[in-house]
């Protein structure tokens, strides 16, 4: 069952983070809907705070802990976004935070983390499991584990970025959206099924990292090796549990794109209508331009996921 999370719980979480979180822009572009032939309206997740739509579903699962929790402090693990979205979640919240963070994690990230006050305690991802180490450090410390989307409020957090965005459009024709874990989308197409009946809900995965696609074609998760690609923050190899369970209900496809496709989208992107994007953030931009999704005259919403990507790594990227 789908029930999960439901629309009253995404627009209870769009109540906690009023006033905290960004409400970010939806912008058009001329050349864009020419360019596929459609009216596309960009959610852009990149203009949030700490950079990325993470800041949602942190903050909406920190701000429901007791007192007694708040006092003991939170656990995650994440290599980027989610460790600054709940390192600053709990700043604001007045707890404390450990993240757990691979060792080669790239030193702005962790500086950033840093700063918002967390403690980071480092991990080699290729021979040990974060998850485990997490686990015992909430075990040993009485913390309270803050997992990166396999979370009902955590996912529900997440969903307000399409409520906020149907509050701009409308009813739209389909809405896609990047899939890594699977929580952006679970929350995103909780929301738009229950506001725009009929709409189309496609997930976009880079082509090294199609467990979700894989997933919902055998019915069950997937399991793949861990996937390389530019698109670190969809670099799962299977969908959480929690979320899969959302998303074989509500999905109605998952289309691929190469490395390439996302670094053209990234491109345009900032040539057309000056944003950064991460090569995530630019998954949904992506599938529209290779044509991998074609939806002629339809009104389609695109969640940019974030723009957290150095200018040295953006430049690398987009120029090479």
């Amino acid at each position: 069952m789908a029930g999960i999370i439901t629309i009253d719980d995404i627009r209870a979480a769009a109540g906690r983070l009023a006033g905290v979180a960004h409400r970010t822009p939806v912008l058009t572009s001329r050349v864009l809907n020419e360019r596929v032939g459609a009216e596309v309206f960009l959610k852009c997740e990149n203009f949030q705070r700490v950079g990325a739509f993470k800041f949602r579903g942190a903050y909406n699962a920190i701000s429901q802990l007791t007192g007694e929790q708040l006092a003991r402090g939170v656990v995650a693990w994440s290599s980027g976004n989610h460790a600054q979205a709940v390192a600053l979640s709990a700043r604001l919240l007045g707890t404390s935070a450990v993240i757990v963070m691979p060792e080669d994690t790239p030193a702005s990230k962790m500086a950033a983390t840093k700063e918002y006050g967390a403690e980071i305690v480092t991990y080699d991802r290729y021979t040990q499991d974060r998850t485990a180490i997490g686990e015992a450090l909430a075990a040993e410390r009485g913390l309270t584990v803050v997992p990166p989307y396999d979370h009902p409020q955590v996912m529900a957090g997440q969903g307000t970025a399409a409520l906020e965005l149907f509050d701009r459009t409308g009813p739209l024709a389909a809405l896609l959206a990047p899939v890594g874990g699977g929580g952006l989308m679970a929350g995103c197409a909780t929301a738009a099924t229950a506001l725009s009946p009929g709409i189309r809900i496609i997930g976009v995965e880079p082509d090294a990292g199609d467990d979700t696609k894989r997933s919902l074609a055998a019915g069950h998760r997937v399991r793949i090796p861990v996937p390389r690609t530019i698109a670190d923050a969809q670099a799962a190899d299977i969908p959480g549990e929690l979320t899969f369970t959302v998303n074989r209900e509500l999905v109605d496809e998952i289309c691929l794109v190469t490395d390439d496709q996302l670094v053209a989208a990234m491109s345009f992107l900032f040539d057309t209508m000056k944003i950064v994007t991460e090569p995530t953030g630019a998954a949904g931009v992506a599938a529209l331009l290779s044509g991998r999704v074609r939806l002629p005259g339809a009104r389609i919403g695109v969640i940019v996921s974030g723009g957290n990507v150095g200018a040295a790594r953006f430049a690398e990227l987009v120029g090479g």
